[in-house]
């Protein structure tokens, strides 16, 4: 029997919350949700950087626009999506591997190669989520959700750019 003080998830969804947490839809991919989302990032640069042949700077300059915008609007569109559904950090919600994808391939030259290094990286350090990733799940709602895969992101840039010293 259902507790009558239990409150259920509202039917209605914010449509720029859902559409921005799941980034217009990656995150509705089944299965690995947010590998759906690592992949969307990752083609939309490969998209600049391979298609485009963006140069460097404008390569760097779209990231660091992409990832203030993807935090800016990331944060309280997660929150929306988690409260809307009930759920604490709901797979759907792939705004958070965007950015971190991001964060992860600033710095890359615009190659293939690169480009799946830096998803490797972040996917392996998302997954993983070595300290002090894990802690800051902790936070309050769409800052919790966002900031454990800004640190992910950190990680796989920072191990990124030792590579390339090689690669």
């Amino acid at each position: 029997m259902s507790d009558p003080r239990a409150v259920a998830p509202p039917t209605r969804k914010t449509l720029w919350a859902w559409a921005v947490a799941t980034f217009f839809g990656a995150g509705l991919g089944k299965p690995g949700p947010g590998t759906w989302g690592s992949v969307a990032a990752l083609l939309l640069w490969a998209a600049l950087a391979i298609g485009a042949h963006a140069p460097a700077s404008t390569l760097l300059f779209a990231l660091i626009a992409g990832i203030v915008l993807s935090i800016a609007t990331g944060v309280p569109a997660a929150t929306i999506a988690a409260r809307e559904s009930g759920r604490e950090d709901p797979g759907f919600v792939v705004v958070d591997e965007v950015t971190g994808q991001w964060i992860a391939l600033l710095g890359s030259p615009g190659d293939w190669k690169h480009g799946l290094i830096a998803l490797v990286l972040f996917r392996l350090f998302d997954i993983t989520k070595p300290w002090p990733a894990r802690q800051l799940e902790a936070l309050p709602e769409g800052w919790g959700i966002v900031f454990d895969d800004v640190a992910a992101g950190l990680y796989a840039w920072g191990v990124a750019a030792i590579l390339r010293i090689w690669i």
